[in-house]
């Protein structure tokens, strides 16, 4: 197959103060949670004075790709500029006929797969003449992500000897957890650094969860686990991010080494896949084994959409 672009498809983030408020309403368009909530989620990109990391981070993975691949690198978001609309109506005018996509997302769920596959059919079909877009499939079983998170825990644990490692990751809805492969590659991926690692058994633990308390979702919260575990040495490997946003420098950096201090356990965060030499040279690997066989298009029951509670 031959491909003509790449293009990085991600969550977006607001970049000043001004930019939080509408950039959270796109996020919400469409949930039932109340204004109080997204006044509260709003205020933790206020204490980073409005700015999310995760544009400039795509920019920065944008760069070490250029390094690698041979095609033009196009970059749109779900909720915030560069929008992916946007992006389709410039590749569209620069030529493009068909391009391969990577969602910044490794693990498959309704969230984290299907729905940037919906994005790209929307912004698609915004855009009159739109080119053929393929989008690459989640990627955590692939060695380059097992390598890099290998490398990250052993880099934590060097500077802190003897820790107990858990793993984080962005609750879902139980709905959503049950109708996709969520928990079972998450703990196949901690399971696969753990033996790399001769660590043991993985604990795998969940953050961030946004929906309303009668909506059961995945657990137990990192909180929770910090308040019962007996080590007072703990690594926290926020494997379901690729890169340090807000729900990793505010829910792990601030909010939960703050837990663990008060609770006299010191606290090390690893790093997230980010800009690793080893993880781009992967993403060029996918790039090159799509080219001799394109990714197969998912099923159209896979990762079904939660069903959202009533108002």
């Amino acid at each position: 197959m031959s491909y003509d672009a790449f293009l990085l498809i991600s969550f977006g983030g607001p970049e000043k103060r001004e930019d939080v408020i509408p950039f959270l309403e796109n996020v919400l368009r469409g949930r039932n949670v109340p204004r109080e909530r997204l006044l509260e989620v709003a205020e933790h990109y206020y204490h980073f004075d409005g700015v999310s990391p995760i544009n400039r981070q795509n920019r920065a993975l944008i760069t070490a790709l250029q390094a690698e691949l041979k095609l033009p690198i196009y970059w749109g978001n779900r909720n915030w500029h560069p929008l992916l609309a946007d992006t389709v109506a410039q590749m569209r005018d620069a030529g493009v006929r068909r391009a391969l996509a990577l969602a910044t997302s490794a693990f498959g769920s309704y969230s984290g797969c299907r729905q940037y596959r919906e994005d790209i059919d929307r912004a698609r079909a915004a855009v009159s003449g739109a080119p053929q877009i393929d989008k690459l499939p989640p990627f955590s079983t692939h060695p380059a992500f097992t390598e890099t998170m290998i490398d990250r825990v052993r880099d934590a644990a060097t500077k802190l000897p003897g820790a107990e490692v858990i793993y984080t990751v962005h609750s879902i809805p139980v709905s959503m957890a049950n109708s996709s492969p969520y928990q079972r590659e998450l703990l196949a991926a901690c399971n696969a650094v753990n033996t790399a690692l001769n660590i043991g058994e993985p604990t795998l633990v969940y953050q961030s969860r946004s929906g309303p308390p009668s909506q059961p979702w995945l657990g137990p919260d990192i909180g929770d686990y910090l308040r019962s575990t007996p080590n007072r040495k703990v690594i926290v490997v926020p494997i379901g991010f690729l890169s340090d946003h807000m729900e990793v420098l505010y829910d792990l950096d601030t909010e939960a080494a703050a837990l663990a201090s008060e609770l006299g356990i010191e606290f090390v965060r690893a790093g997230t896949a980010g800009t690793h030499p080893i993880f781009v040279r992967g993403i060029r690997e996918m790039v090159e084994a799509a080219m001799l066989n394109p990714p197969e298009p998912c099923r159209a029951d896979c990762c079904p959409p939660p069903q959202r509670p009533r108002a």
